[in-house]
């Protein structure tokens, strides 16, 4: 007799879902700005190959549509630089969004929600659609080891399940009573770990023995107001100690024309190069990169390429997140190393002379310390090591487990 065996019904509900799941599930995802596209997209690939046929709809980007996503609204609205200021001008908005997007969830509930990061927008939501029974997952645990550690209780109510993107997360995450699963970082597994510089050069048009920097001052609208200028009064002061360098900047589509009048503005009209996106074959062409703080940094990192970070943001944002910064690290490559491993220049250190400098020292120890360059070469290449898992079948996996009530 099974009767009162609860454990003992676990395999065939397991087998049941399993067998119900050929149907193909609906899956709502929110992913916000370039960043959440792209991971969200690489998720999207694991789950396809469990089931090719499903349902994903909600707040996604272009990289999530190839996949098959129904954007309902692009990903480009939840972009939001700062977390004061700025997210004040755009507050109703974003709220009226999430209640139309909570209100559709509500009446056609979907078998799981995964809120990709834009913890802001998504952890409210996600505890909204779990409190009436959806089931909720959290990509990308929210920074608590880095300067959120008040969002801890909200990522309790908020998800089912955490997929963590970080090593040491999930033990962090079990202190509080939170289920998560190390998945290892979608970029680690995309990325090479022996970038084909030549190649990438020759799709760029660029020569093998040309000195080459990178310049990626973000994604989102207000950093190409707050950090662009800086960046290319920089690369005026780099061209004219080195006239030689080629600059070239991946842009965000949305955001090339007005990256093009800084540019402009800065009379570096005829020196910068900017292309639609491509940042991955402009990372991988470059000697070194000016690089604005973020998930791009990482990338870059992963690139195996020297960088110099920099950030500024409005100057109550920036007061703000001081004053809840746990690590004395910004930059997502020092933080993972647990050391500065290149240099960080942010707010008013962000000066164009000091950026120029950094820049041009990194292109000095290319030519004249060796050394240095292996040592970094051998940290970035640990990190990528470190990070590296079948992301996409992990994340499925879990997802699997958390739809079969086995999570």
């Amino acid at each position: 007799m099974l009767t009162g065996c609860s454990n003992c019904w676990a395999p065939l509900r397991a087998a049941s879902f399993a067998e119900g799941m050929t149907q193909q599930p609906r899956i709502a995802m929110v992913a916000g700005e370039t960043s959440g596209d792209l991971l969200a997209s690489l998720l999207l690939g694991g789950m396809r190959g469990l089931w090719p046929d499903l349902q994903v709809y909600g707040i996604g980007g272009p990289q999530m549509a190839r996949q098959g996503f129904d954007a309902w609204w692009p990903s480009e609205r939840l972009a939001v630089h700062g977390y004061s200021f700025e997210l004040l001008r755009r507050l109703a908005e974003l709220v009226r969004m999430r209640r139309q997007l909570r209100a559709r969830l509500l009446a056609e509930p979907p078998d799981v929600f995964i809120g990709v990061d834009a913890p802001d927008f998504n952890l409210a939501l996600e505890t909204d659609l779990r409190a009436a029974g959806i089931k909720t997952v959290h990509f990308v645990c929210p920074s608590i080891w880095a300067w959120r550690a008040d969002r801890v209780e909200k990522i309790r109510r908020a998800a089912d399940h955490v997929l963590c993107i970080f090593p040491f997360e999930p033990a962090l995450l079990a202190e509080h009573g939170i289920t998560a699963t190390y998945v290892g970082h979608p970029l680690a597994g995309v990325i090479p770990m022996e970038p084909d510089r030549r190649a990438a050069r020759a799709q760029l048009g660029l020569r093998d023995g040309d000195a080459v920097l990178a310049i990626l001052p973000g994604s989102r609208s207000a950093e190409v107001q707050y950090i662009t200028p800086r960046f290319f009064e920089a690369a005026a002061l780099i061209h004219q100690a080195f006239p030689a360098i080629k600059m070239i900047v991946p842009a965000v589509p949305a955001l090339q024309n007005r990256i093009e009048q800084a540019a402009h503005d800065c009379g570096l009209g005829d020196v910068l190069r900017i292309v639609p996106g491509q940042s991955h074959t402009v990372l991988a062409a470059c000697d070194v990169t000016l690089i604005a703080s973020g998930t791009a940094t990482l990338e870059a990192a992963l690139f195996k390429r020297p960088m110099v970070i920099g950030y500024r943001m409005h100057p109550l944002s920036w007061r703000l997140m001081r004053r809840k910064q746990l690590q004395p690290w910004v930059g997502l490559p020092n933080i993972l190393c647990n050391d500065f491993v290149v240099p960080e220049l942010l707010q008013d250190d962000a000066t164009p002379q000091a950026l120029a400098a950094a820049v041009l020292q990194w292109f000095d120890a290319l030519e004249q310390d060796p050394d240095r360059m292996t040592a970094l070469h051998q940290r970035f290449t640990a990190l990528h090591e470190s990070l590296q898992r079948n992301t996409p079948q992990l994340d499925a996996d879990a997802i699997q487990r958390v739809l079969a009530n086995t999570a």
